[in-house]
């Protein structure tokens, strides 16, 4: 059974994801010449990138109807529940718009992250808090794994989906992924303790997601956000 992780892993390559907009948004089925032509990539590494999409549930492969003589090539269409769940928004798309926020608004990276947070929930809960965080977090594109420990989990980011970006910027990147992550337990009980955000490059953040009301700060009042803990990136 493919997972939502094997779907975000697919879709973390920049052509892979322009493939499957351009067959997400077509109105028939597209074949390997047609896409050929359209990312000036070679039959082989079409066929690799759309190997790899098939094998996600993201596009369905299928004969073509047979036209003279000869094997009929194969087409490649969108699957249905793939579309509902990812749409057509690539991650830096997404980080676009994110970034445009904090500019026109002021706003810090956090709190535009957590504002977000209310487009990026499941739809529908499944009553696992947790569990629904790491499905809002791979089809972002991190590819999370949940780690139980005491008190609560540890979310290993084994990806991240803006990498170039938050080479360059980390404090804004990782700072967004927090607020994200904020929103996203809003409302529930349990809080954001930290991210632990190391090299862009080589991803293995770490989300700390613990059970109950956060500590009080030292004012007296709720400390109200999780600490973002920026790693130096390996030399």
């Amino acid at each position: 059974m493919t997972t939502l992780q094997q779907q975000a892993r697919a879709l973390g390559d920049p052509t892979r994801h322009a493939i499957f907009s351009l067959i997400s948004e077509s109105d028939r089925a597209l074949g390997v010449s047609e896409l050929t032509d359209r990312f000036a990539l070679n039959h082989n590494a079409i066929r690799q990138h759309l190997a790899r999409l098939v094998d996600a549930d993201l596009v369905v492969e299928r004969k073509a109807p047979p036209v003279g003589r000869g094997r009929p090539p194969f087409e490649y269409v969108i699957n249905p529940v793939a579309k509902d769940q990812w749409g057509n928004n690539g991650p830096y798309e997404q980080l676009s718009h994110l970034l445009a926020e904090i500019i026109t608004t002021g706003q810090t990276p956090e709190e535009v992250g957590r504002r977000a947070a209310d487009r990026l929930r499941v739809a529908t809960p499944s009553g696992d808090v947790v569990a629904d965080i790491g499905v809002a977090m791979a089809r972002q594109g991190f590819d999370p794994e949940i780690r139980e420990v005491d008190g609560g989990v540890d979310m290993v980011l084994h990806n991240c989906p803006f990498a170039t970006t938050a080479i360059d910027a980390r404090d804004t990147v990782c700072s967004l992924h927090l607020g994200i992550a904020e929103g996203l337990v809003e409302g529930t009980d349990v809080h954001v303790e930290e991210l632990v955000a190391r090299d862009p490059a080589r991803a293995e953040c770490c989300l700390r997601i613990r059970v109950g009301a956060p500590e009080q700060d030292g004012t007296g009042g709720s400390a109200g956000s999780g600490r973002l803990t920026l790693q130096r990136p390996a030399s």
